[in-house]
């Protein structure tokens, strides 16, 4: 198959061209973050077994993607995004809160986002791995948005005289892995606390590094 087939143009059943081929993409990924997400996981599925489950035809699926890998990067995405606007929103509902609660408004509408679903956690954390160069590039890419928003926020707060004044931009890299390692043993069961004490924990993290040992807040 060398490219996607050529899409319906024209109204039907009161939906336009692309209303119909934006509710056949929505079909394919919620089937693909039941089968990727779930059982049998990405590496055992099939373009068949997907178009099935998505109620769809085989012909179907290549109008809308050419590779399976395509499911996935899509799917990858959409599960980020998901999370980063629950994070935004909370950010912005906190906006004029101290940093410390700041920091646990914004954990805690992310982490309540990702682990709401177990499957979201697989994708994000286990099905993505290793998959090729390219997905590994998305993936990477993400993360660095999140190491992003973290050092935009870390320079705010140092602005303000909350924060130490540093480059923060190495230790938020850290920190992210040490959330999307722990969230994923939580969900796996590996970790015996609750979601509110893995967050809190992770607030605690956080402010420490924002606020090392001896450095006080201007007042």
């Amino acid at each position: 198959m060398t490219g996607r087939l050529r899409q319906p143009t024209g109204r039907y059943g009161g939906k336009s061209a692309e209303e119909r081929q934006a509710e056949r993409r929505g079909r394919f990924l919620d089937a693909a973050l039941q089968l990727f997400g779930d059982t049998p996981g990405f590496r055992a599925t099939t373009v068949a077994a997907l178009s099935e489950a998505a109620g769809l035809s085989t012909r179907q699926f290549y109008e809308e993607f050419r590779t399976l890998e395509d499911v996935l990067a899509a799917l990858h995405l959409q599960v980020n995004d998901w999370a980063e606007t629950a994070a935004l929103a909370a950010l912005a509902d906190a906006r004029h809160l101290p940093l410390a609660e700041r920091a646990d408004a914004i954990f805690r509408a992310y982490a309540a986002n990702v682990t709401a679903d177990p499957r979201r956690i697989r994708i994000t954390f286990v099905e993505i791995i290793g998959v090729s160069p390219r997905l590994e590039e998305q993936r990477l890419q993400r993360r660095s948005r999140w190491v992003d928003l973290i050092c935009a926020e870390a320079a705010a707060a140092a602005a303000c005289g909350e924060a130490a004044p540093r480059d923060y931009r190495l230790a938020a890299a850290a920190f992210i892995g040490s959330v999307n390692g722990l969230l994923h043993d939580w969900r796996a069961g590996w970790v015996d606390a609750t979601l509110d004490e893995v967050v809190d924990e992770l607030v605690r993290q956080l402010l420490g590094i924002l606020r090392p040992a001896g450095w006080q807040p201007d007042a």
